[in-house]
C-alpha cells in the first residue's frame, strides 16, 4: 500500500513573514468545502489546518488528477506569493 504524502503550503514566505490575509488558508479550503446544518464541511483533498503555529493548507496530490486546474491554481498561487511548500510527515507509522 503506497500513501502518498500530502502537500503542506504553510503561511508563511521564504523572507519568513506571516502571510496576509489571515484567513487565506480558510478561502483556499472553501473551494472543495460544502455546507451541512450551517456548518462547513472542507475536503479532505484541500484543508486549512495550523503547523508550527502558522495557518496551512493540505493538498492532497490526487486533486491533480481529479481537478487538475484547481491544483494548478493552488501551486501557482502559493509560488507566486513564495510560500513554503513541503510534503507532510509520515506519521501514520510510528506509534512508539
Amino acid at each position: 500500500m503506497t500513501n502518498k504524502k500530502k502537500i503542506i503550503i504553510e503561511g508563511v514566505t521564504e523572507s519568513g513573514e506571516t502571510f496576509r490575509p489571515s484567513d487565506w488558508a480558510e478561502r483556499m479550503g472553501g473551494k472543495l468545502s460544502t455546507f451541512h446544518k450551517r456548518r462547513i464541511h472542507y475536503s479532505p483533498m484541500l484543508q486549512p489546518s495550523m503547523k508550527d503555529g502558522h495557518k496551512c493548507v493540505i493538498l492532497d496530490p490526487n486533486l491533480k488528477k481529479s481537478n487538475p486546474e484547481l491544483y494548478e491554481s493552488i501551486i501557482k498561487f502559493a509560488k507566486a506569493n513564495k510560500l513554503k511548500i513541503c510534503d507532510e510527515e509520515d506519521t501514520e507509522t510510528s506509534s512508539e
